[in-house]
């Protein structure tokens, strides 16, 4: 895998954070969850693969331990706002200076400065202040958030990761660590560089919901079908077009594709709806129109190119993502990589760190750290 033998401490949050531990792991890593002695993680779906050590950082004792796991791993992945690591005696300056291979991850909203730096934000606020948002949603309605994939998980968790790798491939090189400072508003926006790079294209220059991409062609967009389902349609150049004619049975004078008034795109809603999304299907099987079904993620895993493609994993009679991209070589794994529970692997990390059973069981007595202890049914 590749990026076996790579150690990475992530500190435990929600979303981005798990979601870039996860990318890592997936791809070999060898990921400790530091959770919160006492905290819920359920909440956390991201944790497979990964192994959990739960300490008390308030304590002197915890943020002793921490520093000691630091000195041995390549990666810390942090999740916390501007200042809560300093104030743990934890901040990059420290742990740099104790080891300088050590790649200091620092996943946030709003970055390390600017104004807002200290502020609590959500997804949604960091995809508004990257000016996104301003750009998603249909005509005379308001801004629709595409639920909290831009900032978390693109501009966040998959661009943090992409920073630790290229930190990790520049190590090989001088030997040393660097911090990665990832605000998930500067994530988003380079994520949306082409948005904001192309605004001089024919694309663009109209207001939301009346260009091209943002459902203002009706040749872009999504229709509903005769049984209440939903075909995707995006047939932007003109052979694409042709063809997606010829499956709805209309004519370019019906239908041109330069269109204005928005005539067309009233017939094309009543004419999808004249037929059930399967049938519509079969009716497109064999043209080059660009369309595809509006799946559900229940439906998705079962798609025959899904299936084909390996699109997912199967586990336990349910369907989950599979590692993207696909390496040749050195592929990601999901076998065998079962959730952690919180302090499961509490005691073997502090042995390895030559903690006597008798030190283990005093650091438990005293809220230092918790051990992961199955019910007896």
């Amino acid at each position: 895998m590749a990026l076996k033998g790579v150690k990475v401490l992530e500190l435990a949050g929600l979303a981005p954070a798990p979601f870039c531990g996860m990318v890592l792991s997936d791809f070999g890593a060898s990921v400790l969850r530091v959770d919160k002695v006492g905290a819920n993680t359920d909440l956390d779906s991201l944790s497979h693969g990964k192994k959990s050590i739960a300490l008390n950082l308030k304590s002197k004792e915890g943020i002793e331990i921490f520093r000691k796991l630091c000195m041995s791993y390549d990666v810390l992945l942090e999740p916390f706002r501007k200042g809560v690591m300093e104030s743990l005696n934890l901040g990059p300056n420290i742990l740099l200076k104790a080891n300088p291979r050590l790649i200091y991850a620092r996943l946030t909203g709003y970055g390390q400065t600017g104004p807002y730096s200290e502020k609590a934000g959500h997804d949604i606020n960091y995809t508004a202040l990257s000016g996104l948002l301003s750009l998603f949603g249909r005509k005379d309605e308001k801004p629709t958030f595409p639920v909290n994939l831009t900032a978390d998980f693109g501009g966040g968790g998959l661009t943090c990761a992409l920073g630790i790798v290229l930190a990790l491939f520049e190590r090989e090189k001088s030997g040393l660590g660097q911090v990665v400072d990832n605000s998930m508003v500067n994530g988003s926006i380079y994520l949306g560089s082409w948005l904001y790079r192309s605004q001089n294209l024919p694309l663009w220059g109209n207001k939301r919901g009346e260009n091209i991409l943002d459902t203002g062609a009706h040749f872009y967009d999504v229709y509903e079908t005769k049984d209440g389902k939903y075909i995707s349609v995006g047939a932007l150049e003109f052979k694409f077009y042709d063809e997606l004619l010829k499956g709805l049975g209309l004519t370019h004078d019906v239908a041109p594709q330069i269109d204005l008034t928005g005539k067309v795109k009233k017939i094309f809603t009543a004419t999808f709806k004249t037929k059930n999304l399967d049938d519509w299907l079969k009716i497109f099987e064999n043209l080059d129109a660009c369309v595809a079904p509006v799946l559900s993620i229940d439906e998705a895993p079962l798609h025959p190119h899904n299936i084909e493609d390996r699109g997912f994993v199967e586990e336990d009679g349910k369907f989950y993502p599979a590692p993207a991209p696909k390496l040749s070589r050195t592929p990601a794994t999901l076998s065998n990589r079962k959730v952690p529970q919180r302090g499961e692997s509490t005691r073997s990390v502090l042995k390895e760190l030559n903690y006597s059973d008798e030190k283990i069981s005093e650091l438990e007595g005293n809220g230092v750290i918790e051990l992961y202890r199955p019910s007896k049914l």
